[in-house]
């Protein structure tokens, strides 16, 4: 007699996701200790690793290939500015707002890109950022081009001191990064993840059998820009102030989100993990080289997509069927001894 269970986890996954908890924990430790200088390294860690969360379900689940999602991370920072500036909001309180207007303005946005297809949609994405930043440039009640920064008053009102106030930003920054990452994973897990990862497949064959697939890919564009404006709002929080070059900014936020995915494996939840962590090795290696880390950063992503398109965890994962984050369907067979149906030869 058999019997069928369909599972996702494994024990090397169980292994695998209890270091990750035992990391997460590690991190809401160490204010504790007092280092300021690495606290500040995982802020900017941590809204790297939820951008690049956000970008993966755009590009390898969605099929989404977005240039132009600085468009949102600066978007979003502006409204943070606006809202503390404008209408006297609490910064803490005006992360989340920026997100969903942030998200409201991404409806018309991808309405209109959704009209074109393939690299004609990624060349729209860089547009609609660009047309973003000329239009910053003309909002002088946001300082217009030479930018602003955020009142005084405003930043003593996230906390007394500046001890508490990084305290804060560092949490923050932490709970996005793991909302993010859940928040995917989550999904993918879901009946609408089927779909996603259906449509990423064969969209043709998806529509076929019933999958909506313009809502589910609108729907997906709407809720990672409205992510990805709160992380934008995060970001400019930290800095306090912000500038339409500095918003902008396509290198600093999607060329490096886009380099941190493919190097570590894009359609794959632990693919940023790992392309976060070898883009600020690298960072910090070859910072000091001027042009040429640039140049290496290149040549390294060139190279790894030349031999390993899957990425480096792809490598892994092919290697040893590791998954921290499983979302593939397992189905274990288990065979029990049934005297009463045993047959004679």
């Amino acid at each position: 007699m058999s019997t069928y269970q369909i599972r996702t986890m494994t024990r090397g996954s169980r292994i695998s996701l209890s270091l990750v908890v035992i990391g997460l924990l590690a991190l809401l430790a160490l204010p504790l200790t007092g280092d300021r200088g690495t606290m500040r390294l995982v802020v900017e860690i941590a809204y790297f690793l939820a951008l690049a969360q956000m970008w993966n379900l755009l590009a390898g689940y969605a099929g989404l290939l977005s240039v132009g999602q600085h468009a949102f991370i600066g978007f979003g920072g502006y409204m943070l500015f606006a809202l503390v500036i404008h209408a006297g909001l609490p910064p803490i309180w005006s992360l989340p707002l920026a997100g969903l207007i942030t998200a409201a303005i991404s409806i018309p946005v991808g309405l209109i890109v959704f009209r074109l297809a393939g690299p004609y949609f990624a060349i729209g994405t860089w547009v609609v950022a660009e047309v973003f930043k000329l239009a910053f440039f003309e909002v002088s009640a946001l300082g217009g081009g030479s930018g602003v920064s955020l009142p005084l008053d405003a930043v003593r009102s996230i906390a007394d001191s500046r001890e508490g106030r990084e305290l804060t930003i560092y949490l923050c920054a932490i709970a996005i990064a793991t909302a993010s990452t859940l928040g995917v994973w989550a999904l993918l897990r879901s009946r609408l993840g089927l779909g996603l990862t259906a449509i990423r497949d064969n969209p043709v064959a998806s529509a076929s059998i019933g999958i909506d697939t313009f809502r589910l890919r609108f729907s997906v564009f709407v809720a990672v820009a409205g992510i990805t404006g709160m992380i934008g709002a995060l970001i400019f929080l930290q800095k306090l102030r912000i500038s339409p070059v500095a918003a902008f900014d396509v290198m600093e936020w999607s060329a490096a989100v886009i380099f941190m995915v493919v190097i570590g494996g894009i359609g794959r939840i632990e693919g940023p993990f790992v392309g976060v962590a070898v883009y600020f090795l690298l960072r910090e290696l070859l910072s000091d080289y001027g042009t040429w880390y640039l140049i290496a950063l290149g040549l390294f992503a060139i190279i790894l997509m030349l031999f390993a398109r899957q990425g480096l965890w792809g490598l892994i994962a092919n290697r040893w069927g590791l998954s921290v984050f499983p979302v593939n369907r397992h189905i274990e067979i288990s065979t029990s001894y049934d005297p009463k149906t045993e047959e004679s030869i």
